[in-house]
């Protein structure tokens, strides 16, 4: 066994105060940080004396391959005390941590996972939106709209379903919901950019999802179907059948 070790750190979703303590002292001791896209920049204020590398991975863009990530993981660990490997959101939550601590076991390299926020529950508390609800929300469900061979799949499973990385497939991914036995009213919640500044957070029913297309282009987003995309009890009053309920500043072009 290696006398290195890489330390998973999940950096949460957007903002860079949403990550750990605990993930914050591994990037202010790291002496190498392998940073997702996704990862805040501002957090490189905590890791002053580390060697930064690139190895984000975006839908539908060029990016570094899983197999690439892996290798340059172990070389680091085997060049450096102390590796951290920043994954956005929670590491745990579709970041192929599985294929990593693979990597990594075989290599012999010892390793931790710090867990964080995943943009689920950023996404809830952006729209204050609880993903469960005492009597009648007692499930949830997390699933990337799309599979590793790029097919979308959309399902009935829990009260409340939470897709990931469905920004590009949002009239797709409601009709088939649809087709899968979901009411056509069905509350449905879309926060792209979820614990940024800039979050951008709409109300639709399933129906009328993919009216959400051209409002969150371009940007990572979440949607959530469900009891946990109806508003608390206090807010339903007079709601149209589609609300922006954050506008920043500025929307994309």
């Amino acid at each position: 066994m290696s006398a290195a070790k890489v330390i998973f750190v999940s950096a949460g979703p957007g903002a860079a105060d949403l990550i750990t303590l605990r993930g914050a002292r591994a990037l202010s001791e790291a002496d190498v940080v392998l940073a997702d896209a996704l990862a805040d920049p501002a957090l490189r204020e905590l890791a002053p004396n580390a060697r930064w590398i690139s190895v984000g991975k975006r839908g539908f863009e060029h990016s570094a391959k899983q197999t690439e990530i892996n290798a340059l993981l172990v070389k680091a660990a085997r060049e450096h005390a102390l590796v951290v490997r920043l994954k956005g959101g929670d590491a745990s939550v579709f970041g192929r941590l599985e294929e990593e601590l693979i990597a990594l076991a075989e290599a012999g390299i010892a390793s931790e996972v710090v867990p964080g926020v995943t943009a689920a529950l950023a996404a809830a508390a952006q729209a204050q939106r609880p993903l469960t609800r005492r009597g009648r929300g007692r499930s949830v469900s997390m699933t990337t709209a799309m599979t590793e061979a790029g097919e979308l799949r959309a399902a009935r499973s829990a009260d409340t379903e939470v897709f990931y990385m469905a920004g590009r497939q949002l009239a797709a991914l409601g009709r088939q919901l649809l087709a899968s036995g979901w009411p056509a009213d069905t509350p449905t919640l879309v926060v792209s950019r979820a614990g940024c500044a800039d979050a951008i957070t709409s109300e639709h029913a399933l129906a009328d999802l993919a009216h959400a297309a051209l409002l969150h282009r371009g940007r990572p987003t979440v949607v959530t179907v469900g009891t946990g995309a109806s508003p608390v009890a206090a807010q339903d009053q007079n709601l149209p059948a589609a609300k922006i309920i954050v506008s920043p500043e500025t929307l994309p072009i």
